[in-house]
């Protein structure tokens, strides 16, 4: 349906009257649902505008809507849980070492083996996002201890504990997703459900909306405080701007705001904390609520400007003196991470430390990697919401909303191609933007190919399965398959903890413990959220970025992940108790001796490193590992596939598993011998199933088998027999040669008919043969 056939909403129709806004202040179900402008918000593009209402049928509206709105909040938490659940990918460190190791050590205590990354030594980082999660490990510990689970059970349940909790969130940053699409578009429009379906079946979203990475906390925080900005005060339907004098005097003679003002100044408050608290979550934020806030205050009156002014100041400080406070409490001291946080990144540069990327990284990679198969609807969307003019399209709100997003869509990404360390995160929390504004070219293109019977539009339905196909295709193999392997092996290592517990410990003993250590570039791996046990005492190579040195110390830095990739054999000579030549035989378990009194954080950090129980590594560098320690007593105990393919040579190929226990390695050769023998038996059995159901009894005979038949007299018996067309039965003799006597009634000519090659059935054949 084109968007020149819709009918247009009045202007005046958008700027929320005083009997509207009493009956929502009124409702207390709705203002917890719906946010103080859903009820006036827009109808549907595609209806025609209704009469006024009586309160009775208001009613019982807004109580159909509100349930709806339940009902589609339900279906997003189920949805995401499911999400988060089948999350079995690697995508970012900071997933778990800024959020979740703090969160561990807040949690448990500093003697539980937490890795604290440099950020939290320096207080780059504010406390709020790890706090969330610290709760969530409180909770989670404090059921497992009141239903008294298993160690197993435990541990799973701690592993999968942020996963539900980030799911949540997850799923209100849809919710606010659909319905500011709602107040844009009008709530039962097809544009509010594209935005919708656009944000459930995005590929991006999947992927990283339930991970526990602050940009998707920060993500949810600004779509629902977008919900409760005031959008009328800068929208071109405005009412004509009062003069200064007189709204000073206005001001004056009134002493309290008016009864109509109120719960858009509640909502303006509600907005302003989320959006401080987005910006201390994370500081780039400002840039969404500067562009909004300039537009605002150009477009506003005095008496508004002063509103927003003031509120800025008291929302800001508030959430800013409560962000203080917990910093003092997480700290231990007075510290403001913010200030921190630019001092190192911008004075000391040290985010190019984690790399550099092109001017048009957002452009070129950004974009395309959160939107995929929605990019070219987004780009229509943003050329018609900016080539607006006012000769073109009616001036609304609706009109004004949009290109403000348009402008955040595109200033956020402007400002911060400006950096040179740049990452599609941090434009993440943008796309609940771009799904608003690609939803009118959406519906425009597959609505009438979805509501319509017509034959042409064939081509736009199977554009449309395919495109749910590659989001499908690309969603699965992201969350479950690529790069699956670093989050397999931490469940390998709490099962071979259990194992030994259960088996070498007895009740009067002290409970096994077990080391591992990561030959891996740093970060390669979850840490002690996903470890659990701090029996479990694990090193890894480290990378610190060069704090407080000058630029001379700078470029001379090797941190020492890039210190073993450069040079192994050296590496592991300076760097590991008693180098390569005093390598253990035994693994600590096994030992007679005492256990050890040092702390999971203590192993750590302790430099050099101890040779460990449980070497882990990358496929990439077996084949240098086999010949540095062919003389030792590691072998492989356990291997697990990665990913098909990585942008890092380094993390390339399988995770592979040492160990020193005899054991371990003779049940890991007899298992990967059963696997390979099972294999061959499979293979076996189809070459077998294969060749009878090409057998010559199985199929019809060829012309050339019944030529032959028919030469050789093969007659139903499986045996040739040789006999001519002639049969020596009885001979006579002309002239002392005997001469055979021709049998007549024997002699017939073969039956010919031109035989016919299957090449394509025997190239089959062959495939499935040796397939």
């Amino acid at each position: 349906m084109s968007t020149s056939h819709r009918r247009r909403r009045d202007p005046s129709s958008l700027v929320s009257s005083s009997s509207s806004a009493s009956t929502s202040t009124s409702s207390p179900s709705s203002s917890s649902l719906l946010s103080s402008y859903a009820s006036t918000s827009p109808p549907s593009r595609l209806r025609q505008p209704q009469s006024p209402s009586t309160p009775t049928t208001t009613t019982i509206t807004t109580t159909a809507s509100l349930s709806s709105a339940f009902h589609v909040f339900l279906f997003l938490v189920a949805f995401r849980l499911v999400n988060a659940l089948s999350l079995r990918t690697f995508f970012q460190p900071d997933e778990f070492f800024q959020s979740l190791e703090p969160a561990w050590q807040t949690a448990f205590g500093e003697n539980h083996g937490a890795w604290i990354t440099w950020e939290w030594r320096h207080q780059l980082r504010s406390s709020l996002h790890p706090l969330l999660f610290a709760a969530v490990y409180s909770v989670a510990d404090l059921s497992a201890r009141v239903l008294r689970l298993s160690p197993a059970i435990r541990s799973d349940l701690l592993v999968v504990a942020p996963k539900l909790a980030q799911a949540v969130i997850a799923a209100i940053g849809d919710f606010y997703t659909w319905k500011l699409a709602r107040s844009v578009y009008g709530r039962r429009s097809h544009e509010a459900w594209a935005t919708l379906a656009l944000s459930v079946l995005s590929p991006w979203q999947w992927f990283c909306s339930t991970r526990t990475l602050s940009n998707c906390l920060e993500t949810t925080i600004t779509i629902v405080a977008l919900n409760l900005w005031p959008w009328e005060w800068s929208s071109d339907a405005h009412p004509e701007t009062p003069t200064k004098r007189v709204t000073r005097s206005r001001a004056r003679d009134t002493n309290k705001e008016d009864t109509n003002d109120r719960a858009p100044l509640v909502s303006l408050r509600k907005c302003l904390s989320f959006a401080a608290l987005a910006c201390i979550l994370r500081p780039t934020n400002i840039l969404v609520w500067v562009t909004l806030a300039s537009v605002a205050w150009l477009r506003s009156n005095w008496r508004e400007r002063v509103i927003l002014c003031r509120e800025v100041l008291l929302c800001g400080v508030s959430v800013l003196a409560l962000s203080v406070l917990l910093d003092r409490i997480f700290y231990g001291f007075w510290t403001f991470p913010p200030l921190r946080f630019l001092y190192f990144n911008i004075a000391q540069s040290l985010a190019v430390f984690y790399g550099r990327n092109d001017w048009h990284y957002y452009v070129t990679q950004g974009y395309p990697l959160l939107l995929t198969t929605a990019l070219p609807f987004t780009i229509v969307g943003l050329y018609r919401t900016l080539s607006r003019t006012r000769s073109t399209t009616t001036s609304t709100l609706q009109a004004s909303v949009q290109t403000r997003l348009a402008a955040v869509c595109l200033i956020m990404p402007s400002v911060l191609s400006l950096i040179s360390h740049k990452e599609v995160r941090f434009v993440y929390p943008i796309l609940p933007l771009l799904h608003v504004l690609t939803a009118p070219p959406l519906v425009d293109f597959f609505l009438p190919a979805v509501s319509r019977s017509n034959r042409a539009y064939m081509p736009r339905r199977l554009s449309l399965v395919f495109l749910l196909l590659v989001n499908f295709t690309i969603a699965i193999y992201t969350t479950v398959y690529h790069a699956s392997g670093t989050i397999s092996v931490l469940s390998y290592l709490r099962d071979q903890q259990q194992t030994h517990n259960a088996v070498g410990t007895t009740s009067d003993a002290s409970p096994t413990e077990i080391t591992a250590g990561f030959l891996m570039p740093c970060h390669s791996t979850p840490w002690r959220s996903h470890l659990v046990d701090p029996k479990i005492h694990a090193w890894a190579l480290s990378c610190e970025p060069p704090v407080d040195l000058n630029e001379t110390q700078k470029a001379a830095y090797v941190d020492e992940a890039e210190q073993f990739y450069n040079d192994p054999n050296q590496f592991l000579r300076d760097n590991m108790v008693g180098g390569l030549r005093h390598l253990p035989r035994t693994p600590t378990y096994l030992t007679t001796s005492k256990p050890r009194q040092t702390s999971p954080q203590t192993y750590q950090q302790a430099t050099p490193h101890e040779w460990p129980d449980y070497l882990i590594f990358f496929a990439q560098m077996e084949p240098t590992l086999r010949s540095m320690l062919r003389s030792s007593s590691y072998g492989e105990c356990w291997r697990t596939w990665n990913t098909a393919w990585h942008d890092d040579s380094r993390r390339r190929g399988d995770i592979i598993v040492w160990c020193l226990d005899p054991t371990e390695q003779a049940t890991w050769r007899s298992a990967t011998r059963q696997r390979t023998q099972e294999h061959r038996d499979r293979q076996f059995d189809r070459i077998l199933q294969t060749f009878m159901k090409h057998a010559p009894s199985q199929r019809k005979p060829s012309p050339w088998t019944q030529w032959a038949s028919s030469l050789y007299g093969m007659s139903g018996s499986s045996t040739p027999s040789w006999s001519w067309p002639w049969e020596r039965r009885k001979r006579t003799t002309w002239f002392g040669i005997q001469v055979p006597v021709w049998k007549k009634s024997s002699w017939k000519l073969p039956s010919w008919t031109w035989p016919s090659f299957p090449k394509k059935n025997t190239r089959a054949v062959d495939r499935d043969l040796w397939s």
